[in-house]
């Protein structure tokens, strides 16, 4: 049975508790009651309060769903509307797309508009340019905008670009409700947010966190800004809002291993979409610059063992043939340290620099190559779709190998004129036999070794001159050409 909790019993004190009271009263007339009060009033004005950037904010922010054409209808059993918003959810993180329609439901004809998702946005202007995410109108028959006053617009996709997934639709009217723009570098991390959107289909749902930390590396094309905002399928599109009620972000993704918010999610700096929106609307897609190279990131430890000291830049692992980096001079193995002066502090960011500078400019690439800097001046090219480039087969006419297995279990020929033209290499040397030591770092035969500890290789000759002359006590870093791809090994002696 519950128990009842309208009791009429009188209450029961203990001495303990009736001192306590008489301790605290004594205490408050004695300091003043400002004393008792001070807590409550430093709690309360250490919280923020939203109230007056939702009703600044929020008439800008819109709900945006889509519709495609489709020969069933590809919502769930349930409520129709959340199915929406967890189809969007499906296909934003790869999962398995569910195909049961509602028995329930009657079947549309082949050829009708059926919903797609859902999403969110922010109007830029009073013009009608809205800015989104480029998953929210991907594929998208229809766009239909609904706004905070319940008005709904057809929108005109302008633009959407997949790299940023950043996307700007148009709706005809005038006169609307702007955000903000902030200024991302001003962003403090720590400092509060809030997001404003449509998480399942429910239209200006307010969340708020803090900054959990700037220029995140996702392997996205940008850097994000992670919060721990909640952010929910639906919120795709909608503002990142700093407190002086200005947008900083686009709230794009979320990371969570159970496809619900897990306290991380991630927002476009409204900075780098600002620039990809103006590119949208001046001519419908982003134009940027390439360079024709495959990278990879470096390593601690090869850094240290090439004596570039830290892991910066990035690892040329091979160069388009014919490309604006062949052209310049670079080679497999070059470590980019920076571009026209702006240093390179990992992988990603060379791609985002080069990516920056327009088709058609020169740009000087600082790159450190056996144990010393070079300045190289490319021509950058414009990005295209990516191309697949056509591997090489080996040389059935290697040379035989000149030596036996060496210490450390391998075992080179020179390298024929035929395979220098093929490869695209001055010198080098080629692998036959690679086991021990050489093996376990990862050599193979057909492996090209094109440096030792940053010396050149010219002839087999040289390599086991070298081998023979070494510390056996210490670890050996080689730069290896497989294919058309390069990278640093490291040989390590056994323990």
């Amino acid at each position: 049975m519950m128990p009842n909790t309208m009791c009429t019993t009188p209450p029961v004190f203990s001495i303990t508790a009736v001192a306590r009271r008489f301790a605290a009263l004594a205490f408050a007339s004695a300091f003043g009651a400002a004393v008792i009060a001070a807590p409550a009033s430093a709690r309360a004005q250490g919280l923020p309060d939203f109230t007056e950037l939702v009703e600044k904010v929020g008439p800008a922010v819109v709900n945006i769903r889509t519709t495609e054409r489709g020969r069933t209808p590809r919502t769930g059993q349930g409520n129709p509307e959340l199915d929406e918003d967890m189809l969007e959810f499906f296909r934003r993180f790869g999962l398995p797309m569910p195909n049961r329609p509602n028995p329930r439901s009657p079947q549309q004809p082949d050829g009708e508009p059926q919903t797609r998702g859902v999403g969110s946005g922010f109007i830029l202007n009073g013009d009608g340019y809205v800015m989104t995410n480029a998953h929210v109108v991907e594929g998208a028959e229809e766009v239909i905008v609904t706004l905070t006053d319940k008005r709904e617009f057809k929108a005109r996709i302008i633009g959407a670009d997949k790299k940023s997934d950043v996307a700007l639709v148009k709706i005809e009217a005038s006169g609307l409700p702007t955000v903000r723009i902030g200024e991302v570098s001003k962003l403090k991390v720590g400092e509060w947010v809030i997001a404003i959107g449509s998480p399942f289909g429910l239209e200006s749902t307010v969340t708020a966190g803090i900054v959990s930390a700037k220029s995140r590396d996702t392997g996205d094309l940008l850097p994000l800004i992670q919060t721990d905002v909640a952010i929910n399928p639906g919120n795709s599109g909608g503002p990142l809002i700093n407190m002086r009620g200005e947008v900083v972000g686009i709230n794009s993704q979320i990371y969570s291993r159970s496809g619900g918010y897990q306290g991380i999610s991630f927002a476009i700096p409204i900075d780098e979409a600002t620039r990809v929106s103006e590119q949208l609307r001046a001519g419908g897609r982003v134009i940027r610059g390439r360079i024709g190279v495959v990278i990879d990131r470096v390593t601690r430890e090869v850094a240290e063992s090439i004596g570039l000291g830290k892991p910066t830049g990035a690892l040329v692992r091979s160069v388009e043939a014919g490309g604006p980096a062949e052209k310049a001079g670079v080679e497999a193995g070059d470590i980019v340290t920076k571009v026209d002066g702006r240093a390179v502090e990992s992988s990603v960011e060379l791609p985002r620099i080069v990516g920056g500078i327009k088709p058609g400019n020169k740009a000087t690439l600082q790159v450190y190559r056996r144990g010393a800097y070079r300045d190289l001046s490319v021509v950058v090219a414009e990005l295209e779709a990516e191309r697949t480039v056509a591997k090489r087969t080996p040389d059935k006419d290697a040379a035989k190998p000149t030596a036996p297995v060496s210490s450390v279990g391998l075992a080179v020929a020179d390298l024929t004129e035929a395979q220098k033209r093929e490869l695209k290499v001055k010198n080098g040397v080629r692998v036959e036999t690679a086991e021990g030591i050489a093996a376990r770092a990862g050599l193979a035969a057909g492996d090209v070794i094109l440096t030792v500890d940053n010396v050149e290789m010219t002839s087999a000759k040289q390599f086991d001159a070298l081998l023979a002359k070494a510390d056996k006590n210490k670890a050996m870093t080689m730069l290896v050409r497989r294919g058309d791809a390069a990278t640093f090994l490291i040989l390590r002696p056994p323990k």
